[in-house]
């Protein structure tokens, strides 16, 4: 399998291309707009045929590189069905899985940083967005976002993973790159708690500032940067 995590400096994030081998069909998670032509010559030169590229929610902190992407390559943009984007070509249902030549890549939904966040499940990788993140979890302070909704996420979806399931987030300020669910449910902060009320109470607290183009942003997203 091919697999490369690629990362933008300015907003942190990393974005995911995958795919079963050279010359084959690939994927990729949340791409970052300015960074479309590093993905194209990285495809070129893997000998890769982009077909499908997934947000797993509508961002606030840059703008999705789905639109360019598929103007360069003719993928299809996938988000999953909560997405208030108009302009994505397919909408997942949770629990719906999609293909890639021989990868299958299943959708769940885990609302909570946002109204439509999805995670995505491929084999033993989870890609979980900013719903969990490594010794974090995604704040829930805008866009729809409900630390309730969140705490159902992680601890009756996300956490009930194999504790072996490798971690893959949306994003790292700390230059870590993967972890595991196991570490995760012993050591991240975040899910040290003893119940909802608990996390609710963290999560309330955070006084984290928006996202300096949040509007400009979202507004960009809901057209997958178009």
């Amino acid at each position: 399998m091919i697999f490369r995590q690629l990362f933008d400096k300015k907003s942190s994030t990393y974005t995911y291309l995958i795919a079963s081998s050279n010359g084959r069909e690939a994927l990729i998670i949340d791409p970052v707009e300015e960074n479309v032509a590093e993905y194209v010559k990285l495809l070129e030169e893997l000998n890769l045929k982009l077909v499908k590229v997934i947000d797993t929610h509508i961002h606030a902190d840059h703008i999705t590189g789905a639109s360019k992407l598929k103007n360069k390559t003719n993928c299809t943009t996938i988000m999953g069905e909560n997405s208030p984007a108009e302009t994505v070509d397919l909408k997942l249902k949770d629990g719906e899985i999609i293909k890639v030549d021989q990868l299958e890549i299943k959708a769940l939904y885990t609302p909570g940083h946002t109204s439509d966040s999805y995670s995505f499940l491929m084999n033993n990788y989870l890609f979980s967005g900013d719903t969990l993140l490594i010794n974090g979890t995604g704040r829930t302070d805008f866009q729809n976002g409900s630390s309730e909704d969140a705490y159902h996420s992680l601890f009756d979806k996300l956490l009930k993973l194999p504790e072996e399931t490798l971690l893959y987030p949306g994003h790292d300020y700390n230059g870590k790159k993967v972890s595991t669910i196991g570490d995760e449910k012993k050591f991240n902060p975040r899910l040290q708690v003893d119940s909802i009320n608990q996390y609710i109470e963290i999560m309330s607290n955070l006084n984290l500032s928006k996202p300096k183009m949040i509007e400009i942003n979202v507004s960009r997203n809901l057209m997958l940067g178009g």
